[in-house]
């Protein structure tokens, strides 16, 4: 038997006001996304907004159904869209924010795990990681230099 430990890093900041203007403004944009959620039946909004390496902006929010579970994600949102609408910009920084209509949420949100999965995708697809921010509606938060950082073992297209 042969044992492996696998670690990770991640940062931690006290709030969105510790981190770089251009990331400040980026989490901002995925607030602004987040306020567009349709989520009637778990009121937990997610927001996600990402920066392409051409510098465009795109966002996108969780969308509920009422036949679970048949809704997408924001981050998914905003990963499909990058890649619908600008299929040859690679991704470069992902912000993602989270609130509740039930209770403050203090705690960072990390994306999913079918959302991680999305998201290795793009980082196998472009052949570059993707910094990752996330937080909650306020309060402390933690970046990750790339996907691979929070989803060790990754399944992909090398499996197949």
């Amino acid at each position: 038997m042969i044992q492996k430990q696998i670690n990770t890093t991640i940062e931690i900041y006290d709030s969105v006001t510790e981190l770089p203007g251009e990331i400040q403004k980026l989490m901002q944009s995925a607030v602004e996304a987040r306020e567009s959620a349709y989520a009637p039946y778990s009121k937990f909004m997610v927001g996600a907004a990402l920066i392409l390496d051409n510098g465009e902006i795109v966002k996108g929010s969780n969308q509920e159904n009422a036949s679970y579970p048949s809704g997408l994600c924001a981050e998914r949102t905003a990963i499909y869209a990058a890649g619908a609408n600008y299929p040859n910009q690679k991704i470069k920084v992902m912000a993602i924010t989270a609130t509740s209509a039930k209770h403050d949420v203090l705690e960072p949100i990390a994306p999913c795990g079918a959302c991680r999965q999305a998201i290795a995708e793009y980082e196998q697809k472009q052949e570059e990681p993707v910094e990752i921010y996330f937080t909650g509606s306020k309060g402390k938060v933690i970046r990750v230099k790339a996907l691979l950082d929070i989803l060790p073992l990754a399944f992909d297209n090398k499996f197949l």
